[in-house]
């Protein structure tokens, strides 16, 4: 079994390769790739950098070229449902593109010809994630989150985006995993932990809890992963 963890930037996956402790690092297509073998199975760690083409692309790699067979996003995410306060975590049941908009040809907002507006996550992986969360006595959400090339610090904006697509939580690559997992038929998970509101404070939120969170999602995917390879 070969599992990819992903997430967008270095502090994502930062208290992953620090719990693994010794890891290879595999330079391809312009970004690192760190593999490791824990509890019998291979993993195969990156982050991406931000943003849809990025994400893509990582997880693309993680797929085609490293071979992995399952793959885990961790990362941090805007609040868009009231419910979810920071340091929340979420479980993506459905993602969708927020900021694809070909409407002008009679379609709805993030729908394309031969697509789907929403894309189903791993049910499998989402029971997994449900024990994992019993287990640590914390209370993780399901629901929709939406992802678009924008970091939302805007309340109309992400009031829209919460209208239109039912979404949760919003973000900037579970779309683009989720695209290519589905096409290559990869079963996915996205669990984001909530480190703003998308409003005005949360250029100021941001980097007040990103770490904090992102720790706390590595913890929970690590668990995951342990129940995986078991």
């Amino acid at each position: 079994m070969k599992i990819a963890i992903m997430g967008a930037m270095p502090e994502e996956i930062a208290p992953i390769l620090e719990k693994l402790g010794e890891y290879k690092t595999t330079e391809y297509a312009g970004n690192k790739y760190y593999e490791a073998r824990y509890k019998g199975a291979d993993l195969v760690i990156a982050y991406s950098k931000i943003g849809k083409v990025f994400s893509t692309l990582t997880a693309s790699s993680m797929i085609q070229h490293f071979g992995a067979q399952k793959l885990l996003f961790s990362g941090v995410a805007g609040a868009i449902s009231p419910s979810l306060k920071v340091g929340d975590l979420i479980v993506a049941t459905k993602l969708s593109q927020h900021d694809l908009d070909i409407t002008a040809f009679g379609h709805a907002f993030g729908y394309v010809p031969e697509g789907s507006v929403y894309i189903d996550t791993d049910k499998d992986l989402i029971t997994i994630s449900k024990e994992v969360a019993s287990e640590m006595g914390k209370s993780v959400k399901e629901g929709i989150i939406a992802t678009g090339d924008q970091f939302v610090a805007n309340e109309d904006r992400k009031n829209w985006i919460g209208d239109t697509f039912k979404a949760d939580a919003l973000e900037m690559e579970g779309a683009s995993v989720a695209v290519v997992c589905n096409a290559l038929d990869i079963p996915f998970f996205i669990l984001r932990s909530i480190s703003d509101a998308a409003d005005m404070d949360a250029s100021f939120s941001f980097d007040e809890f990103l770490e904090t969170s992102a720790v706390e999602s590595a913890e929970f995917v690590m668990k995951m992963v342990d129940k995986i390879v078991d």
